[in-house]
């Protein structure tokens, strides 16, 4: 699924409704029949809430300074502004610090690509070189603000990591809104099967990029550009299994085919499917969810709800970057994972 961060049936209406901001919007006719769902038998799981997890000012990212409505980041040689609206308090650093940023997001025009980046010090090309804990990949301005790397990813992606290599077996990992790669390559190092699953062809392609960057090519993994629903249900219908999913989905997304993707309405049933493509001996799964007009109690009843009686444990809360000028909190998204007992 496709991603307004980005994280588009057929025989549409000729003439389909609008929204006021003048993106179609969705009817009736393109929601297929929901799966129907049951609430599980058996106790629940632990639970561990609120979690906070945190990713530190570090040599390869840092968020440098944030306020009034903006963060300054630095991402490998470069210092960026982005847009921030969580940012509700004021800068720390002065304003001659943030005008030292080399790239700066405008959004102040419809261009693709690099052309809603501002470059005050000197023209920057679209990518450039980072690095995630030794693993190479490319940095890229793009036109809906991001640059190709959440970085507050990186709790769930160590934590990932130390179940693959401390299994002592051979571990099948399943990512789906898999984005430009970083959590499939951090699996794929740890040694891990990776599945790779996106709707975006250009953000396979960033993928694919990465992982010659990195020098991972020669692990398993497959890169599949596919509607990620249904993609899950054609796997329960094979009969694959997965030890560790990982879904980042969107609030909103269109599919390869024109899929649509409501998260309030979809969500219950992808994670139930989930729970069924789990293998006999699962590790955990893996929820993120950016930019809902929720809390993270939502999901985190959520998914105690659809792991009851396998036991483990569900641990609920809130990513969040600390800042290096003042050492506030940035809260980037919400996130609830089942991890086996």
């Amino acid at each position: 699924m496709t991603a307004s961060r980005d994280k588009r049936r057929d025989k549409r209406p000729a003439r389909a409704p609008q929204a006021a901001d003048g993106r179609r919007q969705v009817t009736r006719d393109d929601v297929p029949a929901k799966r129907p769902l049951a609430r599980r038998p058996g106790p629940l799981p632990a639970e561990t809430l609120p979690l906070i997890l945190e990713v530190e000012p570090g040599a390869d990212y840092a968020l440098l300074d944030s306020g009034n409505g903006r963060k300054l980041e630095q991402y490998g040689p470069y210092v960026i502004e982005r847009p921030e609206g969580q940012a509700i308090w004021q800068p720390a650093l002065s304003p001659s610090e943030w005008a030292k940023a080399d790239a700066v997001f405008t959004g102040d025009t419809d261009e693709e690509g690099m052309g809603r980046w501002r470059f005050p010090r000197e023209p920057l090309g679209e990518t450039w070189p980072m690095k995630h804990d030794g693993i190479d990949y490319l940095g890229r301005f793009t036109s809906f603000r991001h640059v190709g790397v959440f970085p507050e990813q990186g709790s769930h992606w160590s934590h990932m990591e130390g179940l693959i290599r401390r299994a002592g077996r051979p571990v099948k990992v399943l990512n789906l809104f898999g984005y430009t790669g970083l959590a499939s390559l951090v699996a794929a190092r740890a040694g891990a099967e990776v599945t790779h699953v996106d709707a975006s062809k250009k953000a396979i392609g960033w993928a694919r990029e990465n992982q010659q960057l990195a020098r991972l090519a020669d692990k398993p993994i497959r890169w599949i550009c596919e509607d990620a629903m249904k993609f899950v249900e054609r796997e329960e219908r094979r009969g694959n299994r997965y030890d560790i999913i990982l879904f980042d989905p969107p609030a909103y997304g269109r599919g390869p085919k024109g899929e649509v993707w409501q998260l309030f309405d979809d969500l219950p049933v992808m994670a139930d499917i989930c729970r069924e493509i789990l293998s006999p001996k699962p590790l955990a799964v893996v929820l993120t969810a950016y930019s809902i007009r929720a809390s993270f109690f939502a999901i985190h009843a959520l998914m105690r709800d659809t792991f009851a009686g396998m036991g483990g444990e569900v641990q609920s809360g809130e990513l969040v970057i600390r800042e290096k000028s003042a050492g506030r909190a940035l809260s980037t998204s919400l996130f609830s994972r089942w991890v086996a007992g």
